[in-house]
């Protein structure tokens, strides 16, 4: 029986990029797949595009929410996958066995959460990377050093979501942050590195800002710890 990875893609007027994520998910050389899109009552023609490939995709959810977290806890809820994965609508996968490398991994280890690495690229051409992320080994405390891993890079097995909670919507810009440090730190789950690129995400997306508004995000960062 094979294990269901349920990958979940939050959404909003992303017609620009959408087939390319559609793309990176649909061509996973691991088929065990369950592909949940929720979007944000798109203007644009995101939605025509989704539907082009309704046969690879679960479910596909279009409704107002209150920003990005409450749509990535949307999916969650609506997920049955054994291991809950999230690419945003301006991300792609790095390579067609992405997901098969991240399950191997998981099987191996024994781990509730597995991570890897990401590159910022550029928006129109994904080849040229503009910055690297290379996450290195977690250990206690390195969140105080202002370490995280990249979220679209973080896989984390369902249970968890189920025993210690989703993505606190109170943190505006920092949910994905505290969720992290809540699993890894304060409920010590276990974990493992997977060394390598998993990821590409676009410079200037809605993914980008959410992750690197870190200005804004200071502050709710340091209400994480209490």
């Amino acid at each position: 029986m094979s294990v269901k990875i349920s990958v979940i893609t939050a959404c909003y007027n992303s017609a620009d990029t959408i087939e390319d994520t559609l793309l990176s998910v649909t061509g996973q050389d691991y088929q065990g797949i369950e592909y949940i899109i929720i979007d944000g009552v798109s203007k644009d023609n995101t939605l025509q595009i989704a539907d082009k490939y309704k046969a690879r995709i679960a479910k596909i959810i279009s409704e107002k929410d209150g920003g990005i977290y409450f749509a990535l806890n949307k999916g969650i809820a609506l997920a049955s996958g054994e291991i809950i994965a999230f690419l945003h609508g301006d991300d792609v996968y790095a390579h067609p066995t992405v997901l098969s490398r991240v399950l191997q991994t998981f099987m191996e280890t024994g781990a509730d959460a597995v991570y890897g690495d990401l590159q910022y690229v550029d928006r129109e051409d994904t080849s040229r990377v503009i910055r690297h992320w290379r996450s290195g080994k977690f250990y206690p405390g390195i969140f105080r050093k202002g370490w995280m891993p990249p979220h679209p890079a973080f896989f984390l097995r369902r249970k968890c979501y189920e025993k210690f909670g989703m993505f606190d919507t109170s943190f505006r810009f920092s949910a994905d942050y505290e969720l992290m440090l809540r699993m890894l730190e304060r409920h010590q789950v276990k974990i493992a590195y997977l060394p390598e690129v998993l990821v590409k995400m676009r410079v200037g997306g809605t993914s980008n800002v959410s992750l690197n508004n870190r200005l804004k995000a200071n502050r709710e960062d340091r209400r994480a710890w209490r």
